[in-house]
Parts: structure tokens; sequence; C-alpha cells
């Protein structure tokens, strides 16, 4: 799994675990619904680290709190 399928899975995860539409993410992160839906957008290389924060901000949970999860333990190398 690649750091954006991981970011993806971390995020559907917790809105999973909290009943939360893409449209109440985008209104508790204060960014466009549009913004959060390009985040699950594949073909959309980078995710910017300012967008997860706000996400996280909306979340009301640190970044250490997003990162720290299984997910993120056996990621592929990206070298590209």
């Amino acid at each position: 799994m690649c750091i954006k399928e991981a970011v993806i899975e971390r995020i559907n995860e917790i809105c999973v675990q909290r009943g939360l539409a893409v449209n109440k993410l985008a209104n508790l992160s204060g960014i466009t619904p549009s913004t959060v839906y390009s985040v699950f957008d594949i073909d959309r290389k980078d995710i910017g680290i300012v967008l997860i924060k706000k996400i996280c901000d909306g979340l009301e949970i640190t970044l250490n709190d997003f990162f720290t999860s299984e997910i993120f333990e056996a990621l592929d190398q990206e070298l590209i």
C-alpha cells in the first residue's frame, strides 16, 4: 500500500467510526466538499500535510493520532 492509499483508508476509517459523510467532514474541517472529494481521487498524486492537518483539526485529533494506526506500519517504499 502507498501513503496516498493509507491516508484515504485512515480518513475513511475515522469517518465510518464517527458516522461522518464527506460533506460533514468538509464542514467540520473548514474546507470545501470538492477538496475533500479530491482527497479520495486516486489519480490525484499528493495530499498535502496542511490539508491533512485541517482534516485532523475538524476531527479534533492530532496528527499523531491520525498517523498512529496500523495502516501506516506496513507501507511500501515510494522512491519514484
